[in-house]
């Protein structure tokens, strides 16, 4: 089993097996593609009303959704009513899958790069488009080749492969939910703060519909602060979100070889766990902390990184006023992260069932199949 030990990309700095949500550098990831197959000819035709994307779809690959009875909160009526609602995933499965998630961070240690993945798949939205999934967002295109070998999506594949047997075991969730679901599990596992999920994302069914590059972020733009904003504000994110997200380059590390950035070891990183070497940004890179924060204000150590877009955010005056804060305060970091990462796993998704439908069933920790206010 290949580790995995950067985080959410760093465009900045591909991690080769981690990073964080900013993309990495001009590596090109290896070719991952997964051929489309036709459901069964004994599948009814009426029993695709649920679905979204083509008919073609395949079972496992795709967008397989399915009818189901499910118990909906009536609080006007005074109860609880059956009705019968079409799920892009099933409840039952994503719990599975969340606990076999848990199971491969521990033999892994791969959370950078599961937090990585579900950035780069909600990180390409753009507000300014309406129409799904032309505006890009969480909707599981990053399991195609071509979006794959997007510079920024360098290295990504082993968190793709590293995730296909689950997604193989549990093919009533789909690829936009489990990447989602592998990110935010990262996060609480690494010892981050409960994130409140919700589920039900439905698929891209081809690759025609993956987004173009130069979606997402980069580590050193001339102008660090307007790069941020650039990004960002083109999903719908502010100044506080920008820097709460950017806290978490508390996980993982930069290998040059893939990214152009850090030193090819220190004494944080020669001996792992997973593959050694990198560069970390904070000592205890696989533990979810404030310490990136507290890190860059001290910019004390030689062995820790610090991007021209990490530094950033104690020399623009707006971002400062909140990594000042989140430097001296863990509990505000986390409450400000968790809703971040909330927001972002959405961005762009199309749920189903929709987002006005009022339920909710606990799979774990924070996260819900369903809806919920």
């Amino acid at each position: 089993m290949a580790h995995c030990v950067t985080p959410l990309t760093s465009s900045m700095a591909s991690l080769g097996c981690a990073c964080r949500f900013f993309p990495s550098a001009t590596t090109r990831a290896e070719a991952y593609s997964l051929p489309l197959l036709s459901p069964p000819p004994s599948t009814p035709r009426s029993s695709l009303k649920c679905l979204k994307s083509s008919p073609s779809v395949s079972p496992l690959f795709l967008n397989q959704k399915f009818q189901r009875r499910t118990l909906v909160h009536a609080p006007n009526a005074g109860g609880v009513v059956r009705s019968p609602t079409c799920f892009a995933s099933d409840p039952d499965q994503l719990k599975g899958a969340r606990e076999d998630i848990k199971e491969l961070l521990k033999t892994t240690f791969c959370h950078p790069i599961l937090v990585r993945l579900g950035w780069h798949d909600a990180g390409t939205y753009d507000k300014n488009i309406e129409e799904w999934p032309k505006r890009g967002g969480a909707n599981g295109s990053l399991r195609f080749e071509i979006e794959l070998k997007h510079a920024a999506n360098a290295g990504l594949v082993n968190a793709l492969k590293l995730l296909q047997p689950i997604k193989e075991k549990y093919p009533n969730v789909t690829y936009a939910d489990l990447f989602q679901l592998a990110s935010a599990t990262a996060i609480e596992e690494a010892g981050g703060p409960k994130i409140l999920m919700k589920y039900g994302r439905v698929d891209v069914s081809g690759s025609e519909q993956c987004p173009p590059e130069g979606k997402l972020p980069d580590a050193g733009p001339p102008s660090p602060a307007a790069h941020l904003r650039d990004v960002f504000y083109r999903m719908g994110l502010n100044d506080k979100e920008i820097v709460a997200l950017s806290g978490a380059h508390t996980l993982g590390r930069s290998r040059p070889e893939r990214s152009g950035w850090g030193k090819p070891e220190t004494k944080y990183t020669k001996d792992g766990p997973g593959a050694p070497g990198g560069q970390s940004w904070t000592v205890q890179w696989l533990k979810f902390d404030n310490s990136y924060f507290k890190d860059i204000k001290e910019t004390r150590d030689e062995d820790l990184l610090v991007l021209p877009t990490d530094a950033v955010l104690f020399e623009d005056p707006s971002f400062k006023v909140y990594a000042e804060k989140y430097a001296d305060d863990q509990d505000t970091f986390f409450k400000d992260y968790a809703e971040a990462h909330s927001k972002l796993s959405n961005l762009g998704a199309e749920f189903d069932p929709p987002e006005d439908l009022k339920m909710g069933m606990k799979i774990g920790g924070g996260h819900e199949a369903g809806f919920f206010n």
